[in-house]
Formats: C-alpha cells, structure tokens, sequence
C-alpha cells in the first residue's frame, strides 16, 4: 500500500526520478537526495505537497513568477501605485504619484514655475503669489499691501502712488464717496511703513478751462487727499503739499481718456 502512494505521487510530477529515489518523511527524493521540484515550482511529497515553492530545499529550478501588471505603463506595478492611471510620459514617484519636484502641490507636468522656494504659497500654476500685485512675489514683499498704481522697490514698498482712482465732484477739490475706499488702503499702507519720513502729494488736472484756475484746483485736491490721510492716523508732519496744475500732462488732452488720466493726485514717499 505504501508503495502505492509512492508510485502516485512520482507519476503526477513531470520531472524524471531516478531510479534510486527513495520516499523518507513523504518526500520524494532524486539519487542525490534532493527533494524534487515539479515544473510548476512546487516541492512534492509523496501523498502531497508540502513545502513552498521558494524552499532551497527543493531540488530543480522554481517556475517562473508571473508578471505584474502596470496598467499605467509609469513604472510602478498595480499593487504598489497609489496614483494609478497616470497621463502617458508623466514622471512618477516610487509611489506611482506625479513628481512634484519642489514640493509646492503642483505636479512638475503643470508647474510654470519649478524651483519655488520651501513653503511658499503658489497659484494654480506653481508659481509664488503676488497678492498685492505690485510685482513682488510675497515672500520677499517687505510691504504686502501695496496699494494699486503704485510705483515700488525691489523689497515690494511704494516710492511713488499714483492715484488715479480717485475723483473729486465737478470742479471741486471734494474727494467723492465712492473712493473713500482707496484712500483707506493707502492711509493703512502708510501707517504699516515705519521708515517713511516725507510723503509728497501733488496735484494734477486736465487742461480744461483756464491754467491759473487749474493750478488752484490742483494744490486744493493734494490737500483734501493729505488732510484725508491724516485724518486716518497718517503722521501729519511728513506732508507737504503742491500743484501742477495741467503742466505736467502723462497723456494727450485732446481724448476723454487722457484728460482721465491727467487728472491725478502723486504720493511721492521718501
């Protein structure tokens, strides 16, 4: 019966036995007394199998492991890609992720901007913000709230603001309600700026109507946007004031739009 047994098991492995092998604690054993592997890489007793098919034991070479998929084609097999489906060409992590080289939550296949510094905060398209949009990134914005029309250092702070924003009622030195706003901005700007020792404001107006009354009305309108300032807690000593009337035009008289913009009021700050 026990020979039986033997002979079942040697006829269901498809490697040859020698004739010399010999069953001892149910393996099967060749004449050098190596326990065989079949050609499906498992190690065969005689009523059954019992080792793993890595075991050094067995004696012959174990099957081949079958591949992996990678249905992404990036690199990283199924079981390890944490990002499956990743776009054709994208470069990948070991997890399988898109690279994002300098960590800022933008994958390198989007970022515009590859080298942002450590920590920065960025914009959908990897690069560093500019919230005040004076053309300062803010990280070495050493003034963040910048108003708009304003002209800055290499540190992001106004030296020149040009307020054309603002405007007066009709032939009057008034600033109208509507831009109360902007000179809030400005006057928080301002108060933020511990060296700043002089702010110049200057007055400035189309070339409608008569110069000597435009020259009045400039130096009016510089002193309602300085009175206005310090009345928002902007240190009153360091405001001079003047107008130019419409002698120092930035654009052609001759159009609605650049009558618009000679009218104007200029912090020069220093």
């Amino acid at each position: 019966m026990h020979i039986k047994k033997i002979s079942l098991a040697l006829a269901l492995t498809p490697l040859l036995i020698s004739s010399n092998a010999m069953a001892e604690k149910g393996l099967a054993y060749d004449s050098a007394d190596k326990v065989w592997r079949t050609g499906y890489g498992e190690c065969w007793t005689s009523p059954y199998r019992d080792k793993t098919p890595s075991d050094t034991s067995c004696y012959g070479e174990p099957a081949p492991a079958m591949a992996e998929g990678d249905a992404d084609n990036d690199g990283v097999v199924d079981s390890k890609d944490q990002c499956p489906g990743t776009a054709a060409g994208v470069k990948v992590d070991e997890k399988g992720c898109a690279l994002d080289s300098d960590g800022d939550g933008v994958v390198d296949g989007s970022d515009k901007c590859p080298n942002t510094p450590q920590g920065a905060k960025v914009d959908a398209m990897g690069c560093e913000l500019d919230s005040d949009g004076d053309g300062v990134v803010d990280s070495k914005d050493a003034c963040p709230n910048t108003p708009a029309g304003a002209t800055v250092n290499a540190t992001g702070c106004a030296e020149q603001i040009v307020l054309q924003d603002v405007r007066f009622e009709l032939n009057s030195y008034r600033i109208s309600s509507e831009y109360v706003a902007t000179l809030d901005h400005v006057a928080a700007s301002l108060k933020a700026r511990s060296d700043v020792k002089s702010v110049e404001v200057t007055g400035h107006t189309d070339s409608t109507g008569a110069a000597d009354y435009n020259q009045s009305l400039s130096e009016k309108r510089a002193k309602a946007v300085a009175d206005y300032l310090i009345s928002q807690g902007v240190n009153g000593a360091i405001f001079t004031t003047n107008g130019m009337g419409e002698s120092s035009p930035v654009a052609d008289n001759s159009t609605a739009e650049g009558r618009a913009q000679n009218r104007r009021v200029e912090l020069k700050l220093d």
